[in-house]
């Protein structure tokens, strides 16, 4: 390490403290602590990696380096989405979320919460009214992790072994789920119709005794706004099994709620709700259910609860059925391996929904929806572009077919870098049915300048 004899950021790495601990359970040398591991097993040469950095100025100086590299969202137009999405965020969530109290969101105990786990209690409420269900967890890592839960969730409560899932998937999340839950159940692919909604006719041939449920999404990896939902719904409990419903939680400030039309567990990630993007990271999955026994004990996260105290009038927050967890007192016998998680932004998403009100989100959703409206009607008037090819009913994102302008999207994505802006993502190699298509996202933040720059920059690529 150059010019220490400790490591400035590993505790206890200083000779002289080092000696003492060996001292004290009666070893001479770190060595010794490892005599049980064989020879076999241990590396007996230096790690391939470059040398440490002599002080913490030289390692941010080379990490914002490396950072300055990237093109971001700040200087290029952005119509890129698929899971994570650039959203206005209101400064109070940068605020909040900033504070000391918060900003180490892990978990904690009663006696050192300073606060979070009423902060996450508020947050928890305010995504149950959101989503219209009584029960929501503290967050998972994302989107795909709660997907991968509900799925597991609803397999211990059926105790089937065989999920169906849309066509139209994304195929990292769909991975996802296949690596967390490919112990105990098998998923099996449903065909979407010419509008890119689930194929009633397949689904109802594929639904049988084994089904775990039916898992989809609304709006959908696509964009496309599923109008069976209900119908859905109701053919999957016809057989046993249970509704699974994916959400953008933006979009219900214009769209009816997953329990309306029939779903038993929703999940989503909270992203849309005051999260910068962070180079794809500020990612954070929630799951929801009805306040039913069946389906609270088998959410493997922490969820808090209000109860009173024992002093008359005073209530405390604290967790729920604590032992359903693998943190919990029988920790072999958790529902699941819950570990790290991203509290933080589950705060961060109950300071937005708070500041938005059921009024704001209701504006929010409707300037999304006005402003995906337009940018379709421009791209349309580029020739042969065809801009929400399925010409269905969508939100936020939509498809746009370039097979009738005789270039690869590849190509055309190119050539619009060049011109300060993200294309859409290039759909080309997940769903060769589609060809050369591209899926573009618009959002709140998209200006009428910003839709018209996009719109005149694919005439010129394409001529």
């Amino acid at each position: 390490m150059r010019g220490f004899e400790s490591h400035p950021y590993i505790p206890n790495s200083v000779p002289d403290v080092q000696a003492e601990m060996l001292k004290e359970i009666g070893m001479s040398s770190l060595e010794e602590l490892h005599k049980n591991v064989p020879e076999l097993l241990k590396l007996k040469e230096e790690m391939n990696l470059p040398e440490a950095f002599g002080s913490e100025y030289e390692l941010r100086r080379h990490v914002e380096r490396l950072l300055s590299k990237d093109t971001d969202c700040k200087k290029n137009l952005n119509f890129l989405g698929a899971g994570c999405w650039q959203h206005y965020v209101p400064a109070i969530c940068d605020e909040i979320n900033g504070k000391g109290e918060f900003l180490t969101a892990y978990g904690g105990e009663p006696y050192n919460d300073e606060g979070r786990f009423q902060a996450l209690f508020e947050y928890e409420s305010m995504v149950a009214e959101l989503v219209d269900m009584d029960v929501v967890n503290v967050p998972t890592m994302d989107w795909a992790q709660a997907a991968a839960t509900t799925a597991r969730m609803a397999q211990r409560i059926t105790g089937r072994s065989t999920l169906l899932v849309p066509e139209y998937m994304d195929a990292e999340k769909k991975k996802v789920i296949e690596n967390y839950a490919e112990c105990c159940l098998k998923m099996v692919s449903v065909k979407c119709d010419c509008m890119g909604h689930l194929d009633l006719e397949d689904l109802k041939s594929k639904i049988n005794e084994d089904t775990i449920g039916v898992y989809f999404e609304n709006p959908g990896y696509l964009g496309v706004i599923e109008p069976n939902g209900q119908k859905i719904s109701d053919m999957v409990h016809e057989a046993g099994g249970l509704s699974l419903v994916g959400v953008d939680p933006i979009s219900l400030g214009v769209l009816a709620t997953p329990p309306s039309y029939g779903a038993d567990i929703v999940c989503g990630d909270l992203q849309p709700l005051g999260i910068h993007m962070y180079y794809g990271g500020g990612q954070s999955g929630f799951m929801a259910t009805r306040d039913e026994e069946k389906f609270v004990m088998e959410f493997p996260s922490r969820l808090f609860g209000l109860a009173p105290t024992s002093k008359p009038g005073e209530y405390g927050f604290g967790d729920v059925a604590y032992d359903r967890t693998s943190f919990g007192h029988h920790r072999e016998h958790g529902k699941e391996y819950v570990g790290t998680q991203s509290a933080l932004w589950g705060i961060t998403a109950g300071v937005y929904l708070a500041t938005m009100g059921p009024q704001g989100m209701a504006e929010v959703g409707k300037k999304i929806m006005a402003n995906a409206q337009y940018a379709v009607k421009k791209l349309n008037e580029v020739p042969g572009v065809k801009a929400n090819a399925f010409g269905s009913a969508f939100f936020k994102e939509f498809v746009v077919d370039f097979n009738g302008t005789g270039k690869t999207v590849a190509d055309i994505n190119k050539a619009l870098l060049e011109k300060g802006i993200f294309g859409g993502k290039d759909l080309s190699a997940e769903f060769a049915n589609l060809g050369q298509s591209a899926l573009y996202c618009v959002t709140e933040i998209h200006t009428k300048e910003d839709i018209d720059t996009l719109a005149a920059a694919l005439k010129e690529v394409l001529q």
